[in-house]
């Protein structure tokens, strides 16, 4: 784990958006791990094509922020305030959102892969062309989401909020799990492409997988 003093890592974020407004030219590239950002006033400082893997940003205030382009990979943004936020083609895998308000945010080209977004608000979110292979999207909000381009497979939704998504017809949907982790429910190809068409069309949870016996049904 590194270890910085809040005055060292002021000059660091300093450094990466001189790094950032000289195109590469002077200041220094912002690279840390295992750094707990939650001391830190982060308004003003791009952090756009930065590496910030296992960082801590929970409960922060970070609507508009651009992080864009970044290695996010293991960093936490728990309850954090992400409205309008950029993570385009930023590496997301292993990222943990859970109850994040990420309204608006734009997630486009993204790698989702394994991230949490449980009971995440991601409502008229952008996540297009993003690869989300078990991304746990339980109990979310993703109405009016954007999915045109994405890869699904395994993708976690029991209990998601899907009313009026968009660019399912473009989307490449191999799997998803309308279950647990622990008791998966899978279903896959054009099944599971028709339930996020019917389930995108109706306000309220997505519809029970039916079942012949009483043990599956419960498990919705």
């Amino acid at each position: 784990m590194q270890i910085f003093s809040q005055e060292e890592l002021i000059k660091q974020l300093d450094s990466h958006r001189i790094w950032i407004e000289t195109v590469g030219d002077k200041g220094e590239k912002l690279g840390v791990d295992e750094i707990d950002f939650r001391s830190i006033d982060l308004v003003g400082y791009p952090l756009d094509q930065a590496y910030l893997t296992a960082c801590t940003f929970d409960g922060m205030d970070l609507k508009n922020i651009d992080m864009s382009s970044s290695l996010l990979c293991s960093s936490t943004f728990k309850n954090a305030n992400l409205a309008n936020s950029d993570f385009y083609k930023a590496d997301l895998s292993y990222t943990d959102f859970t109850n994040a308000y990420a309204q608006s945010a734009r997630f486009a080209k993204t790698d989702c892969s394994e991230a949490v977004f449980f009971n995440a608000n991601l409502t008229s979110s952008k996540l297009i062309a993003c690869s989300l292979y078990v991304t746990d999207f339980r109990n979310a909000n993703l109405s009016n989401v954007d999915v045109s381009s994405s890869s699904f497979k395994d993708t976690l939704l029991k209990g998601a909020n899907l009313k009026g998504i968009r660019g399912i017809e473009e989307a490449f949907i191999k799997s998803i799990n309308v279950g647990t982790p622990e008791s998966p429910i899978l279903l896959e190809g054009e099944e599971a492409k028709q339930w996020l068409i019917r389930n995108s069309s109706i306000n309220k949870e997505p519809e029970l997988l039916h079942t012949d016996d009483s043990s599956g049904s419960e498990q919705q």
